[in-house]
Parts: structure tokens; C-alpha cells; sequence
């Protein structure tokens, strides 16, 4: 008995303690923006919309199942608000690269989604030694061009990882035949979606059978894209001021080596910190540039971080 009443005392301040948090939180009060936290949050069925499609190509939504698939998708990225608002928040610093980048390689805009559930828009590292935004593979990136070493790994260069993408993507849609398929073979590879079409006598992906990830792969992207692009419809609240910035740089070329990139950086009026934070790429503190390649090093315009150097 003593224990049961402890336990009601601990749940007792608990409560009160959760009370506390509410209420000392700080919530934005621009125009509009105001919303009680505690009482009107509600879960909702989803209203599948109909015209669904990537890279204009339709979603085949009157098929049950593909219309189930959809429908988890749309419900767990909606509802996973947390990942939702950083997806949004990045979009903001991260698509005015990737955006033109693909527009000037004729790849529909539709793939910058494709970057996202690849790496949620971040540096992200895989099992199996994907790197990057674009979460590519060691022997994709150097069969397409970049450097990969423990010095330099250009899978970390967002602008030249996209150009990368923009390449295998535009291959792999004249291989398989669609931008969705293609999409696919971003995921399983080319030659293991024309193998799996071949085996089971189909030619779309909606009419695959698949292993999980790469079965999901196509509606998650689609989700994505519905999301990012209807914020109010899926309950995502934000100010332009709340989302990420990109911050303005300029480049600095370098055809040596570097022997000291925190020194390297004070002669920029930035810390060693801020310079990798611009630029991943660069995977230790040091060049070596043994071959007197031309390097572009991003330094940020001044007046953009507090930071001393």
C-alpha cells in the first residue's frame, strides 16, 4: 500500500512537472502563427489526393495496394512532425542548390526529393559506405569523376555530388525507360531493376514486387513531395525566419597543398570549425594535393557568424 500512494505522489509531480514545461515554453506569437499546444492537437485520417505523380508521370492510385502504400507513407511522414519541421527547415537552406543543378542537366525537379529520403538533407553515412547528401557509393563516385581518399572525398560536395546524381539518373531513365524507374535504380541499382522487371514480366514499378526499401522507396519520395509542398494541408506551422539559411560564400581556388587549415582559416577571418563546416569535402586538417589539382574551397562573406576566429 505504501508503495501504490509513493507511486501516485510520483505520478502527481510528474504531471505537474509536465504542466511546468507547457507552460514556461515559448510560443511564437506572430499574426496568425498562435496555436494552443495542449488542446488541439488531434490524429487525423489522411485524404489521399488522386493526382499524385513524380516527375509528372502518375501514381497509379486507383490499385489498392498501391493506394495502401501511399496512404502509410503519407500518414507516418505527417506524423513524425519532429523530422517533418527539420525536412522543411532544410529544404529552405539546401534546394537553392540542388534546384538549379538539375534544371541545367534537364532532370526533373521532382529528384530533389530523392535527396531527402536519401539523407534527410544531411552529410549522412551509411552501412554500406554511402556518403553524402546524395548518398553515394566509393565506386559510383569515382566511375563518375570524384575524389575518394581520406584526404578529399568529393561525395561531401553537395554541388558536385548533385552533378553526379544528375548523371547516373539521366543513364538510368535511358535504360529503364521512366524517371520513376529510374528513381528505383537510384535505390537498387539499374542492372537489379532491369533484372527484377525482366523476371517477373512487367515493365512499371507500381507492378513490382519488391524487397522493403526499395518497395517503399518511390511513395516515400512522393510523400515527401506532397508534404514539402503543402505544409498548412499537412499541419506544419513555421515563419520563413524560423527556416534555415543558406549562407553566402565565395570560393577560393588552391592547386597546393595546405599543411594547416586552422591556420589556413584565420587568413580568412574564420575559425577551423566554419571552414569544414563549408566544406565537408575536406576530410582532414590538411591538403596534400600531391598532383596540383585545382581545388574551390568555400569561404563564407562576412558578418554571418559571431564566431571568432
Amino acid at each position: 500500500m505504501k508503495m501504490i500512494k509513493k507511486a501516485l505522489v510520483l505520478v502527481g509531480l510528474l504531471s505537474l512537472t509536465i504542466l511546468f514545461i507547457f507552460a514556461q515554453q515559448n510560443v511564437p506569437t506572430d499574426e496568425n502563427f498562435e496555436k494552443n499546444l495542449i488542446n488541439d492537437y488531434n490524429v487525423y485520417a489522411l485524404q489521399i489526393p488522386m493526382d499524385l505523380n513524380f516527375a509528372g508521370e502518375d501514381m497509379p492510385l486507383n490499385d489498392p495496394d498501391v493506394y495502401e502504400r501511399m496512404d502509410r507513407e503519407l500518414l507516418v511522414n505527417t506524423y513524425w512532425q519532429s523530422n517533418g519541421l527539420l525536412m522543411f527547415k532544410r529544404a529552405k537552406k539546401y534546394f537553392p542548390i540542388i534546384e538549379p543543378i538539375l534544371a541545367k542537366h534537364g532532370v526533373p525537379d521532382d529528384f530533389k526529393y530523392l535527396a531527402v529520403i536519401e539523407s534527410g538533407l544531411t552529410n549522412a553515412v551509411s552501412p554500406a559506405g554511402a556518403r553524402g547528401v546524395w548518398q553515394i557509393m566509393p565506386a559510383t563516385a569515382r566511375e563518375y569523376g570524384l575524389e575518394v581518399n581520406d584526404n578529399v572525398d568529393e561525395r561531401y560536395n553537395l554541388e558536385l555530388a548533385t552533378e553526379v546524381a544528375c548523371d547516373y539518373l539521366k543513364k538510368s531513365k535511358e535504360k529503364l525507360g521512366s524517371w520513376t524507374l529510374a528513381a528505383a535504380g537510384y535505390n537498387a541499382g539499374m542492372s537489379g531493376i532491369s533484372r527484377r522487371l525482366s523476371e517477373q514480366k512487367v515493365t512499371d514499378y507500381y507492378d513490382l514486387l519488391l524487397g522493403e526499401e526499395t518497395g517503399r522507396y518511390m511513395f516515400r519520395i512522393v510523400a515527401l513531395k506532397e508534404i514539402l509542398s503543402n505544409a498548412d494541408k499537412y499541419g506544419f506551422n513555421f515563419r520563413d525566419k524560423d527556416l534555415y539559411k543558406n549562407i553566402p560564400t565565395y570560393k577560393v581556388a588552391v592547386d597546393t597543398a595546405v599543411t594547416d587549415f586552422a591556420t589556413f582559416a584565420q587568413n580568412f577571418k574564420i575559425n577551423y570549425k566554419i571552414l569544414k563546416i563549408h566544406n565537408p569535402w575536406l576530410r582532414e586538417p590538411h591538403l596534400n594535393n600531391r598532383t596540383r589539382k585545382q581545388y574551390f574551397i568555400e569561404i563564407p562573406q562576412d558578418g554571418y557568424y559571431a564566431t571568432k576566429p
